[in-house]
């Protein structure tokens, strides 16, 4: 839905005089504005005005707190390498009263950051290269944020990559059986079950203690990277909303199901769902330019195994919701839940195919090998 957000905006410390504004990212999860102001001397001031879906992120002061905590800290970091931190680092543009947002008296929170000029964010891989540059951009995120301590940071998502608490959803919701479409669903209930071990060794090793506990962003899609229209480099990690303690190997994994697969998500052609060896190869090579001093060797040894471990769970998220009814996910079609499902576990079955490749690819670029 639109909104009237003139205003809203007395309430932010923007510079200048207010010139024009649009609607940008219709359909996200946030509602996204961007602000053009003018200066006396005729030069512009860009910002993005943000509404944070409540509904996703029940914790927005939370959620803000962790943004706030995370930038000041990327934006110290650059300042302390000599590096220009403008347009490398969103910033939270504070409210009149010094605030991190803006609450409207219907309860509707706001928020303002600097816009990154100069920069896109693709929303498709355009080449190896590319997802090689976007990996290098994560990596380099979660250097810079190697020394920040993870656990002051909220869970903005409880449990979010908590794949045992998920596995646990996932029988209640097979047991409850809410839409009657159970019957219809042994193999894929079997599939899941059959890898519960698998997709619970991330969180147990992290419990354990022999994974860090790091700053994560958990959305490593290849749009939350700005890269520079001039230079083809990653200057900026966007979409700070999921920013909270976890470990490196969500983000990976996360990156290697949405970024190195051979379809999308929803293809129902399943045959030709696999895992582009070349792309996990290029985000691979990325991700470890920035950050393989930094990794632990178990870490390292589990990195392709993050990639099954992420997609196999996103299969169960949409099989539970699936056999809930559809409650969660936008769907277009009665079946769409299921076929993303379905493709996501094909996914799964031809990295299991694939894995020695993908860990030979690991090794090669850890300087293991």
């Amino acid at each position: 839905m639109a909104y009237d957000i003139l205003p809203l905006l007395p309430h932010f410390r923007f510079e200048g005089d207010f010139d024009s504004y649009s609607e940008i990212g219709a359909g996200n999860i946030n509602a996204t504005y961007h602000l053009v102001y003018r200066l006396p001397d005729g030069h512009k001031r860009e910002y993005l005005l943000q509404r944070i879906n409540t509904y996703v992120f029940k914790d927005p002061e939370g959620v803000m707190r962790n943004i706030d905590l995370v930038t000041r800290h990327v934006e110290r970091a650059y300042q302390a390498k000599g590096v220009d931190p403008t347009r490398r680092v969103l910033r939270v543009i504070p409210t009149l009263e010094g605030g991190l947002f803006h609450r409207t008296e219907t309860d509707d929170y706001w928020r303002a950051y600097n816009f990154i000029t100069g920069a896109t964010a693709f929303d498709h891989i355009e080449s190896p290269a590319a997802f090689r540059e976007a990996a290098r951009g994560f990596g380099e995120f979660q250097r810079l944020l190697t020394d920040f301590p993870a656990a002051e940071l909220s869970e903005t998502i409880p449990g979010f990559h908590h794949t045992a608490r998920r596995f646990e959803t996932f029988e209640a919701s097979v047991q409850a059986d809410r839409a009657g479409r159970v019957k219809d669903l042994a193999e894929e209930i079997a599939f899941l079950r059959a890898r519960k071990d698998m997709m619970c060794e991330i969180v147990s090793a992290l419990e354990a203690g022999r994974l860090p506990m790091r700053v994560t962003h958990n959305d490593t899609k290849i749009n939350n990277v700005m890269i520079d229209d001039e230079t083809g480099r990653a200057i900026c990690v966007i979409d700070l909303d999921t920013v909270m303690p976890g470990s490196a190997l969500y983000d990976f994994g996360d990156a290697i199901r949405s970024g190195a697969a051979t379809v999308i998500e929803d293809d129902p052609h399943f045959d030709k769902v696999g895992v582009d060896l070349t792309l996990f190869e290029a985000f691979t090579e990325g991700f470890l330019s920035e950050i393989r001093d930094i990794l632990t060797p178990e870490e390292i040894d589990m990195l392709a195994l993050s990639a099954k471990v992420i997609t196999c769970e996103q299969a169960m998220r949409f099989l539970t919701d699936y056999i809930d009814g559809d409650l969660y996910y936008k769907i277009r079609t009665p079946d769409h839940n299921l076929v993303r499902a379905r493709n996501q576990m094909a996914l799964v079955a031809d990295m299991e195919r694939r894995f020695d490749q993908m860990r030979a690819i690991v090794s090669k670029h850890a300087g293991q090998v």
